[in-house]
């Protein structure tokens, strides 16, 4: 038997049927249901695992329970980095905490993007991005922390420009208990009930963050921060850091 004949034959026997003959369309209702590709966590456990699918890809998790906790982790962090310039989202967390102020205050250089319904202009947002790509850190909120992946999940509807969570060598992240999804179904539902009613987005990006930056492309050697930031911080800001603070002005 000649080579292509032998293939052919084992091709035929793999198959159990002649290849001239169309193969047996399955029966519909012999189907297995569709169900979850992964095993539900109790809602309990979200958090937990949260941050042990994050650590696997590299990411840092916190959890702030009074202000001066939150305090202490971003001044280790901030030193860490050896920080003298740090960006800022416009994510409303931010400045609910005072943020900005407060950075200032220990003597940082900080840029802020514009909060929403302020008016930008081009020489504004060349001044920004030139910041983004000087800062040692970039820190902003999130929309959602998604549980199966160890995802963060950040819309540039909340956060307004993008580039503090992708040009600075270190991104630190604040976000909220009630802002943890189990699922990615539910963070694609609630991006589809955030369209306005004319059927246009409130934002213009979305940005799914799975651990620090990384690439294998060379000698399949694991290199981080080649092409984004190298070090990600997931802070959990308990809703008792904000009651501490004054009504923000």
């Amino acid at each position: 038997m000649g080579g292509r004949k032998e293939m052919l034959e084992r091709i035929r026997k793999a198959l159990r049927h002649p290849l001239d003959s169309p193969a047996p369309a399955p029966q519909v209702d012999q189907l297995p249901p569709l169900g979850p590709v992964l095993a539900p966590v109790p809602r309990e456990r979200w958090l937990d695992a949260f941050e042990a699918e994050l650590r696997q890809v590299g990411g840092l998790t916190y959890r702030a329970a009074s202000l001066s906790e939150l305090e202490s982790i971003w001044r280790g962090i901030l030193d860490s980095a050896r920080a003298r310039g740090i960006v800022l989202s416009r994510n409303p967390l931010l400045a609910t905490l005072n943020l900005h102020a407060t950075l200032a205050a220990w003597g940082y250089s900080v840029d802020v993007w514009p909060s929403a319904g302020q008016p930008t202009d081009p020489e504004r947002e060349r001044a920004y991005r030139e910041a983004c790509f000087a800062a040692q850190v970039g820190i902003t909120g999130a929309d959602w922390a998604l549980v199966e992946t160890g995802s963060l999940v950040l819309t540039s509807a909340r956060e307004g420009s993008q580039l503090a969570s992708l040009a600075p060598p270190v991104h630190v992240v604040l976000y909220r208990r009630p802002q943890i999804v189990e699922t990615l179904d539910q963070v694609i539902a609630k991006l589809g009930e955030g369209w306005r009613a004319d059927g246009t987005a409130p934002g213009r990006s979305v940005v799914f963050i799975t651990g620090t930056s990384r690439t294998a492309d060379i000698e399949q050697v694991l290199v981080r921060g080649v092409h984004g930031p190298g070090e990600l911080h997931a802070v959990l800001v308990e809703e008792c850091c904000c009651g501490e603070l004054p009504p923000h002005p």
